[in-house]
Formats: structure tokens, sequence, C-alpha cells
């Protein structure tokens, strides 16, 4: 039995990257990983030319049968949903990590089919053939490669994979928190992309802003008459979120709130997130994501 438990070891950090990104739920990754493990235990092994592939395919396929629970779930959600915030270490792949994990693009997947969105992590992000991944997902390699393309069109008119220097992250987070900190937010208004968006998810479970609050001239009044009232006795703590600069917020040691950010091709916030969900902070730190 140990001898078959090195493959699945040195495949689990990309199998739970893999996971993460197609669910937006660490919880649920772990999940997948977990019954992946249970699969492989009781295969066959010595049928198994490649190990690393068998497992991509056990929990790509996985993933999509607990990504078809998750739809009806979310169609039931209390509020905005948001995926999982996780905290994550800057190291030479940084800005490769924050553009396929940052929160709006993790959104920007739950948009596309589950197989789009599957076929795309496997050909982009994990530099999986389109053969391996048709066999995966049972289908024809060129209705595959359709898949992808069509993904890769949407993603890109999303532009949602922006990353912006760590330097002129720390500038905006800067800026935000003196503006809800202080109330005054004219010297922040050109540090926002005209369409900027704030959601928060409570998911019922803690108070939380439902609507999301669109266009700079209504954010720039909710950051001075809402947030500037709610989170201005807050502790601020600057930490890498979805692979980009973000802040804990706590209060008497516990955070209570976890903000990250999207930016526009021109280096401005484009997206703020707010996870209030106390379910979804409770794994912050925890596990690295490939």
């Amino acid at each position: 039995m140990e001898a078959h438990l090195a493959p699945f070891e040195q495949a689990r950090p990309q199998l739970l990257g893999l996971a993460y990104r197609i669910l937006g739920s660490h919880a649920d990754a772990e999940d997948a990983v977990q019954d992946t493990f249970l699969k492989w235990r009781d295969a066959d092994h010595a049928a198994i030319d490649n190990p690393g592939a068998w497992l991509t395919t056990a929990c790509t396929r996985r993933c999509l049968d607990l990504l078809r629970s998750a739809h009806r779930t979310r169609v039931q959600y209390v509020g905005t949903w948001l995926p999982e915030p996780i905290q994550t270490a800057g190291d030479d792949d940084a800005d490769a990590l924050a553009s396929s994990i940052g929160t709006a693009f993790l959104l920007m997947l739950e948009r596309l089919t589950a197989k789009e969105r599957a076929a795309y992590l496997l050909h982009e992000i994990f530099d999986v053939d389109y053969s391996e991944i048709a066999r995966t997902l049972d289908i024809q390699e060129p209705a595959c490669r359709k898949l992808v393309s069509r993904a890769r069109e949407n993603i890109e008119q999303a532009r949602v994979r922006n990353v912006v220097p760590v330097r002129r992250q720390e500038q905006l987070l800067a800026a935000f928190e003196s503006a809800v900190v202080s109330g005054s937010v004219a010297s922040f208004a050109d540090m926002l992309s005209d369409d900027i968006r704030v959601s928060a998810d409570g998911g019922g479970k803690a108070s939380a802003f439902r609507q999301v609050v669109e266009g700079r001239s209504d954010v720039l009044a909710f950051i001075a008459d809402r947030l500037h009232a709610w989170w201005s006795d807050f502790r601020w703590v600057a930490a890498t979120i979805n692979g980009s600069r973000g802040l804990l917020l706590q209060q008497d040691g516990t955070t209570v709130a976890v903000v990250s950010f999207s930016y526009d091709p021109e280096g401005r916030i484009s997206g703020i997130y707010v996870m209030r969900n106390p379910d979804k902070m409770a794994r912050l730190g925890e596990t690295a994501i490939h």
C-alpha cells in the first residue's frame, strides 16, 4: 500500500489547485482530492501506465460531479456568492498564480459551462494536452479544442487576469484604507475604474450588504458613508489573498472580513470583494494552492 502513496502525494498539490479552481471552494476541493485518493487506493495499479494522468482525470471527473451539486446549492445561496478566499505566499511565480487564482478570475469561471471550465483550466493552467483532456471529459478532441477556445475568448474579453506590480497594489491598498478610515475619498477616486464593483458574501451567517455596488460615484459614496462607519475601528492586516495583496479585518483578534481586489489593465481597482461568511474564512492560511 505505501508504495502506491508516493504517486498520489506527488500529485496532491496540483490536484488541490485544480479542484479549487474548478469548485471555488477550498473545503470542496479537499473533499474532491480525498475522494480521488480513495479511488486511487482501490484501483488496479498494475494496469495504470501514467499515474499522474489517471489521478488528474479522476479528480476532474469528481469535481464535475461536485460542481453539479454545488450549482443547485448556489441557486439557493443567501446574498452574493464569492469564492472561498485563500492566503498564498509570494514567490517567483506570484504573477502566474495571481492571474489564475484571483477572485475575479474564479468568478468568471463560474460563468462558463462545467466542461468549458475544466477544459480551459487543464489546458491553459496545467498544460494538459487536448487528447488527454478529451479522454478525461469523454468527448472528441475537436470538441475539446472548441471548449478551450470559447472559454479563452470569454475570459480574454472579461479581462479578469490582469496583474499589477506589488508596489502598485500596496499603494492602492494604503489609499483604500485611508479612504475608509478617514471617510475622505476625493484622492482615491482616480484609483478606481469607471465600472468598479463592490460585492460581499455573508452567506446568511454574517451581516453583509447584499446588493452589488457599481460605478465609481456610487462606490465612493458607499466607502465614505457605509464602510467608514462599519470598518474604521477594525484592525487592518495586510495579507496575500488569492495571489494578490489583500486585507484581513480583525476585531478582538478574530478575522471578521477578508478583502481582495481585482485590477483593470491601467492598474486601477476594478473589483472589491468582501468575504464575511465565517465558514469560508475558517481555512485561511492552512494549505498552499499549486
